[in-house]
């Protein structure tokens, strides 16, 4: 055979490889509202600058490139490692090459220190090939967790994602969805249907939103895969490559909301609600909050911002919702987010107005206890920047596990309007003053004079000041200003903490 004969048999390998189940498949796989893997793929990376591997694995005949498209390429001109499972092949099921291709890219992403982004759509194992497909999804899983915390992992579900399937994207770093075609789950309807009696659709068991919403299990919920692929773009440009470097530093943009608001937004009574998003856009450069978990504990505010152009790690109380109190799924929401930028070396910038955790049985007995202190443990096992901005509430235990000094915050600054004690002060006079109250003649007036008393002597930030707790009482006009002449002093931090295997987060 001569080489122009040889190179015709290679076109045309390539070209039933890059074909994948067919027209008729590709045609359907439109019609469910989705992208094929590769126009996905083409969607995300840099125009001409992915370049596929293990192209021939498997039989181009019957299941071209096994279900699955691997390979590398520039995202806004970064590399990144991909595999996106082609549902028009064996309905992207998982067999021993498919999970082959997927862990060479794991490793691959590893030696070099680069991303590695995971689209799922597929039907789950291959069947018929027994526990080959089982040991395919432990040898992903394993590297899921080597990889963490070393390189950013991306999981975005673009279709069905089921059974042990659904395990690889919970190891990873963080997980985007498409409303109304992905879902997730660990048994389908029809199972829950047989074993429970439960009757559920698959978009109500393991959609978008309830995944967002009621689960917490993803992180973001797109309105379609082009603005899906966009969130993954824009998340990217926060991160570190890799856990040896820090984030990509821009130009820096004046906030969105102008600094003069920055005195309006807190009421001047403290037990008035408000929006903290409003202050974190007073402080943020203009644009640039890339919120996580918005749907779900909205008690908690969390996500990315760049502040003078430096990537940064946002974490807040929400007077808006709950008051602000920590509960389960707020503890939860902020320690996984906190170790996250710990790990890629993304400083934590911290705002406090909490007036405790949320107090009730269904708390108790779900064990609070456990979750609260997950959050101590991640911001005490943080050695990144760590800067803290009291509002208003800083109450009880709450007031410490929000990154208070104790918990070696690195610069502490509270606004005059902070209140920082054991607990309120209506809780507070009620234990201390209750015989005073008892024995008075009006006890509903005594009550709120001492109420009052109370308020004046210690609902305010300078006791903690006064013993080191706080770093100083500053105009909150001067917010942005005080964080970034932090951010500057704190560039050089070290911090080394005794050797040991790891430590047993109390999960």
């Amino acid at each position: 055979m001569s080489m122009q004969e040889k190179l015709e048999q290679l076109n045309a390998l390539r070209a039933k490889v890059q074909a994948g189940g067919g027209e008729k498949r590709i045609e359907k796989q439109h019609a469910a509202g989705k992208k094929t893997a590769r126009e996905r793929i083409d969607y995300l990376f840099d125009s001409g600058t992915f370049r596929e591997i293990d192209v021939f694995a498997g039989d181009p005949d019957k299941n071209p490139g096994e279900g699955v498209i691997t390979g590398y390429g520039m995202v806004e001109g970064r590399k990144v490692f991909i595999y996106a499972q082609d549902f028009t092949v064996t309905g992207g099921s998982l067999g021993k090459i498919h999970a082959q291709k997927i862990c060479k890219v794991l490793d691959l992403a590893m030696r070099t220190g680069a991303p590695v982004i995971g689209l799922n759509d597929s039907g789950g194992a291959r069947i018929q090939e027994g526990v080959d497909a089982l040991n395919g999804y432990g040898e992903i899983f394993f590297r899921n967790t080597v990889a963490s915390g070393v390189i950013p992992q991306l999981s975005v579900i673009m279709g069905p994602c089921a059974g042990g399937a659904v395990y690889s994207p919970a190891l990873m770093d963080f997980i985007f969805m498409v409303k109304e075609t992905s879902q997730m789950f660990i048994t389908g309807p029809q199972v829950i249907t047989a074993v429970t009696g439960e009757k559920v659709s698959m978009e109500q068991l393991g959609g978008a939103m309830t995944h967002n919403q009621t689960s917490g299990v993803s992180h973001f919920a797109a309105d379609n895969e082009e603005h899906c692929l966009d969130l993954v773009k824009k998340l990217l440009g926060f991160l570190p490559s890799s856990n040896l470097e820090k984030s990509p530093v821009c130009e820096p943009k004046e906030p969105a909301v102008g600094r003069e608001e920055l005195i309006n937004i807190v009421p001047a009574q403290p037990i008035l609600p408000y929006d903290v998003k409003k202050v974190i856009a007073a402080v943020i450069d203009s644009g640039e909050f890339l919120e996580v978990l918005p749907y779900y504990a909205k008690n908690a505010v969390i996500g990315f911002a760049r502040i003078d152009g430096q990537p940064v790690g946002i974490i807040a109380n929400q007077p808006d919702h709950l008051a602000g109190c920590l509960d389960i799924n707020a503890s939860d929401k902020i320690s996984r987010f906190i170790r996250f930028c710990d790990a890629f070396n993304i400083p934590l910038v911290t705002f406090m107005d909490v007036p405790g955790f949320l107090p009730g049985t269904a708390q108790e007995f779900g064990g609070i206890i456990r979750h609260g202190a997950k959050m101590l443990y991640a911001y005490s096992e943080a050695t990144v920047p760590k800067i803290t901005i009291i509002l208003r509430k800083a109450y009880g235990g709450a007031y410490l596990a929000m990154c208070s000094s104790s918990l070696r915050a690195d610069m502490v600054y509270a606004w005059p309007t902070a209140e920082i004690a054991v607990m309120g002060p209506e809780g507070a006079v009620n234990i201390i003053n209750r015989n005073e109250i008892a024995n008075a003649e009006n006890q509903a007036q005594e009550r709120a004079r001492l109420v009052q008393e109370y308020r004046d002597k210690f609902a305010n930030p300078y006791i903690a000041s006064s013993r080191g707790f706080v770093d100083d009482v500053i105009d909150p006009r001067d917010t942005r200003n005080k964080i970034i002449d932090a951010l500057k002093i704190l560039d050089t931090k070290e911090e080394e903490r005794p050797y040991k295997k790891h430590g047993n987060l109390p999960v």
